[in-house]
């Protein structure tokens, strides 16, 4: 892509989306000559947001500024809750300014700019102050840019009677990953193909007839939250199979502008009661700006995250190796904590720490990981404790390979886990694997690293696999102790015969016991010479032939008799293995390791080997 040319949004999209979209992006011309192509979504973003809630809010405007008026900005944020009610929305904006507003005075344009972002309801301001927007604001005034941007966004009707939130969602998905395209932000790190959500949520949804209790609330909750496409496509599915049913969204980001997308995205969709908390999962506080980490105490329904992968942990290796240690399962990691070097899998035990008891209606949790999780960690490893745990408890459901090349900035392959503390009866005790690999279709144009997506029709395959829950060339459905299994340690004999030769004489002669005896070296490697030659089956054997010498050199410590032996031994497969009190000796250079299953009798795996 081009900074000449405007990007092809996705297929899918209506005509007016695109519409809408390429007269968004460009804006980018007016943007270039001072801001890098990765650096466009620093404007774009914020200021669609922006111009969307200025179009929401312009038939309540007036009665808000009025009720403001009465009651001084030192007050507007404590009574958020009033005038959220004049305004008809989740969020609003008291200052005197609009995007009309602030073109008819040019002059004071970037006074009245701050100003205008400052009114805002605390759950807007908040969003856009971590964008950045105010840096944004003073460097466009800089570059006497700054008019002539907000005199474009101006022209862009984004009223709710022109663009409905669900249009308005769509486009700003669109721009989000455009912009997560040119900034190639890491692997997994900023945004998740819609398709792949929508197979998780479908999957975390399946059979659940719950879903369609009328007026039911249920609670989904994403702790890497990213931009907030699953949550968002989370909550559309439930209003399209049960428009009576609520869905409360809660969700953490670290990243300062994947958070002020989220929450904006939420205030496009209509979804500003989103719960949305700022900052690390693992280790700082949030929401309330409590003592507690954010949602401390709360389970969830459903849970599902794309956790950043191969990212390590070691800025937060401190307070959860002291979590671990200190609260044990009382806390999120009791079962173990995996390599520093990949942090993947501490965010599935954070959403197992969130499960509703099964008492309580139980929850469901849809997770994709790389390979690392799945196969790194051998037996007695962190990793490998953390499999055992959840496989044990019977909390694994299901895993699904995925086709490679499916997200925008890494081709690798990936896998739903999918995880649940409330089973289907025929599901308990077993895991099902599910081969998806292959099911997939090709894009045109590849958009970075994702050449592939998955269709709908492939979609609803996958989802019916997993609900058949039955054998195929595609489906195999395993008992739980297929996947556990100890490690075994596999000693050979050692078996040996016993060789003077002129190699075994010169090696004696430099080993450091015999370079300590000074004067009796020489006579002691002369000795050993006279045997060049002779060879012995067992170490008796030697032992009667080397007494001689003992007696001729005179008195020598055991090191040096030790390595009178350990040059004239010879290792030899077909010799008879070695005693030592009745019980053969190891060789310790064929020592071997074996991972012998749960369901297999140790000897009998060994003797197949």
């Amino acid at each position: 892509m081009t900074d000449e040319t405007v990007p092809t949004p996705a297929a899918g999209l209506s005509a007016k989306q695109r519409e809408k979209i390429s007269f968004i992006w460009s804006v980018k011309e007016t943007l270039r000559d001072h801001y890098k192509r990765h650096q466009y979504q620093d404007v774009i973003l914020p200021l669609c947001v922006l111009r969307r809630l200025d179009c929401v809010l312009e038939p309540t405007k007036d009665k808000v500024v009025a009720k403001a008026g009465e009651l001084g900005p030192d007050k507007w944020d404590a009574a958020t809750d009033v005038l959220s009610h004049l305004a008809g929305q989740p969020f609003w904006n008291a200052s005197r300014f609009t995007f009309g507003a602030l073109l008819a005075d040019q002059h004071n344009i970037s006074r009245n700019f701050h100003a205008y972002v400052r009114g805002f309801s605390p759950n807007a301001r908040d969003a856009l102050l971590r964008f950045g927007l105010p840096n944004q604001i003073d460097k466009m005034a800089e570059a006497e840019i700054l008019y002539m941007v907000v005199k474009q966004f101006a022209e862009i009707d984004l009223h709710p009677d022109v663009v409905s939130n669900l249009e308005m969602g769509y486009i700003y998905e669109e721009l989000i990953r455009v912009t997560a395209d040119l900034s190639n932000e890491e692997a997994g790190e900023h945004f998740t193909p819609r398709e792949v959500i929508e197979l998780m949520v479908n999957v975390l949804f399946a059979d659940e007839d719950r879903l369609l209790a009328p007026g039911k609330i249920f609670t989904v909750y994403d702790p890497a939250c990213g931009t907030g496409g699953m949550l968002s496509v989370a909550e559309e599915h439930l209003r399209a199979i049960n428009p009576s049913a609520r869905m409360h969204l809660f969700g953490q980001e670290v990243q300062p502008e994947s958070y002020a997308v989220c929450k904006t995205d939420m205030l496009l969709k209509g979804q500003g009661n989103a719960h949305i908390a700022f900052g690390d999962t693992f280790t700082k506080y949030g929401g309330d700006e409590t003592t507690s980490p954010a949602f401390a105490g709360k389970q969830f329904d459903y849970m599902l995250a794309n956790p950043p992968y191969g990212k390590d942990w070691k800025t937060i290796e401190k307070p959860v190796k002291a979590e671990h240690a200190q609260l044990g399962f009382e806390g999120r990691f009791g079962a173990g904590l995996p390599s520093t070097t990949d942090g993947q899998i501490l965010f599935l035990q954070q959403m197992i720490s969130r499960m509703r008891a099964v008492d309580e209606g139980g929850s469901r949790i849809a997770v994709v990981f790389n390979g690392s999780p799945l196969f790194s960690g051998d037996a007695g490893s962190g990793m490998s404790e953390i499999r055992r745990w959840i496989i044990e408890t019977d909390w694994l459901d299901a895993i699904i390979g995925l086709p490679d090349q499916l997200f925008y900035n890494t081709g690798i392959s990936t896998y739903i886990w999918v995880v649940t503390n409330r089973k289907r009866p025929e599901r308990q005790g077993h895991v099902q694997l599910l081969d998806a690999r292959d099911l997939f279709v090709k894009m045109k144009p590849s958009l970075g690293n994702k050449r592939n997506e998955l269709s709908a029709a492939q979609i609803t395959q996958i989802t019916q696999l997993y609900e058949d829950f039955a054998e195929t060339d595609r489906s195999q459905v395993l008992p739980n102790s297929a996947f556990g299994y100890r490690k075994v340690t596999v000693e050979r004999p050692l078996r040996v015969r016993y060789a003077i030769t002129g190699e075994a004489v010169r090696a004696l002669s430099t080993a450091s016991p015999v370079v300590k005896l000074g004067g009796q070296a020489d006579a002691l490697t002369e000795a050993i010479a006279s045997l060049v030659g002779s060879s012995f089956d067992t170490l008796a054997d030697l032992e009667v032939a080397l007494a001689p010498i003992w007696t001729k050199v005179g008195k020598l410590g055991a090191p040096v008799r030790k390595a009178v032996i350990a040059a004239a031994m010879v290792r030899d497969p077909y010799a008879d293995p070695v005693k030592t009190n009745k019980a053969f000796e190891p060789d310790p250079e064929l020592r071997d390791t074996e991972n012998v299953p749960l369901y297999e009798d140790i000897d009998e795996f060994i003797d197949q080997r």
